[in-house]
């Protein structure tokens, strides 16, 4: 059976009100599952511990009695760690110096306080220190990431964060050892076999055994994205997450069995992913076209794939590379390949996107594992003014101010002429006694 993908040309008429209708993705919440986490979150912010259990006996299958059967104790996890087999514990490692390694840079470009002194000798300057504590949700309904463990906790750990408390379903009770190996490789403090809303509800509001946090990050299904979107003012949040999307910009030039391997590695997330292509070559377009129905029969995820190309997926057919960076820039796409014989030629004209990949040899999947920089990006087009998961975000900058005396008869009348033009007399006054020398 044939891949029903669509195929749509930037010179037809109707092309930008089809490549709006492809990137409409339902910002309306569903109003069952708004209900659902609403009583959820109420539940377990009013008797805590026993609606955790309950709701995890309810969904996930497991039957505890108390949340300590639920916690995963350090000593677990480092046993996962040492059982891997040499490949998988040799893979994991890697990838987490990689990871480390990035973040470390990170921290160093923008994570420093700084002050200095200005011509009156008042100090000015900003403060910056880690969190205190956060909660890491890693997704594990219909799949196991390890990979968003590490990118969760190692840039919480390179930040400072003084506890990282990991939460993650584990359906009937089934431990990935992958992840319990990555927790203790990146750090991780606690951990518990709790997800969706009410483990976000546990993370923000705190029960007798699950400590408080001060920020949640990593992505979840629609229950956890409502139940962060509701919690966001109690506690801090990365983003909310939606599908997955990859946006391909080629010249012609990349084998396109490739491209098309590419396209389904986004494609096998969910049915709701999007991957969209972009060249200025329609044969090479049909040679994608023709790569895609070879290998799909292949893929164990086959079904998903197909459903996400044919739903959500294109082939689009531009007048120049320039115009498909343009319209890459409207789209502003998760992850972003450049597919070119001379990628840096393009680089300078993409604005918004999460992660760019420059060159035929930067798959999109060695930057969900093991490059370096963070996979948990902006989606849904919010890479316009959103930024992928960083130490920064694990971080919090407060200003410093010391005035002189010498400074305060310089900004003291600036402020008071401010603060009577806005109506504010004991604003004026708190400034004015600073100058006039006055106690009273």
């Amino acid at each position: 059976m044939s891949v029903a993908m669509r195929t749509l040309k930037s010179e037809d008429a109707g092309f930008d009100a089809a490549l709006a209708a492809l990137l409409a993705y339902p910002a309306d919440t569903d109003d069952a599952i708004e209900q659902s986490v609403a009583a959820i979150i109420a539940d377990v912010r009013v008797r805590g511990d026993a609606a955790v259990l309950e709701l995890t006996r309810r969904f996930d299958g497991i039957d505890a009695e108390t949340i300590a059967e639920l916690e995963i104790a350090k000593p677990e996890l480092h046993a996962a760690l040492d059982a891997l087999p040499a490949a998988e514990r040799g893979a994991l490692e890697s990838a987490a110096e990689r990871v480390l390694a990035f973040h470390d840079r990170q921290r160093d470009a923008c994570g420093r306080s700084w002050s200095y002194h200005d011509g009156d000798g008042t100090l000015l300057g900003q403060k910056v220190t880690p969190l205190e504590r956060v909660g890491i949700y890693v997704p594990g309904g219909k799949a196991a990431y390890p990979s968003s463990v590490l990118m969760n906790a190692i840039p919480a750990k390179v930040a400072g964060v003084g506890e990282i408390v990991m939460v993650a379903p584990m359906p009937n009770g089934e431990r990935n050892r992958l992840v319990l190996a990555a927790a203790a490789l990146a750090g991780v403090d606690r951990a518990f076999t709790i997800g969706g809303a009410q483990a976000i509800a546990a993370l923000a509001y705190g029960t007798a055994t699950i400590p408080a946090v001060h920020k949640i990050t990593g992505p979840g299904n629609a229950y956890v994205a409502s139940a962060k979107r509701r919690v966001f003012g109690t506690v801090g949040i990365d983003m909310i997450a939606g599908p997955s999307e990859i946006l391909v910009l080629a010249d012609g030039t990349t084998p396109p069995e490739w491209v098309a391997m590419d396209l389904f590695s986004q494609a096998e997330h969910d049915a709701l992913a999007q991957s969209i292509l972009l060249c200025p070559e329609a044969d090479y377009l049909e040679r994608v076209r023709d790569a895609i129905e070879r290998l799909l029969p292949a893929q164990p995820r086959r079904d998903i794939i197909r459903a996400s190309l044919e739903g959500r997926g294109a082939l689009v057919l531009t007048r120049s590379m320039e115009e498909a960076c343009a319209i890459a820039n409207r789209i502003a796409p998760e992850h972003l390949e450049v597919s070119a014989l001379e990628p840096s030629l393009w680089e300078p004209l993409l604005q918004h996107v999460g992660a760019i990949f420059l060159g035929a040899f930067s798959s999109e999947s060695l930057g969900d594992y093991c490059a370096g920089p963070n996979h948990v990006l902006p989606t849904a087009g919010t890479a316009r003014f959103s930024s992928p998961l960083g130490v920064y975000d694990f971080q919090k900058r407060t200003s410093v101010i010391e005035v002189s005396e010498r400074g305060a008869a310089v900004l003291g009348p600036v402020a008071a002429t401010l603060a009577r033009g806005e109506g504010l007399e004991a604003h004026a006054r708190a400034a004015e006694l600073r100058f006039e020398g006055k106690t009273t």
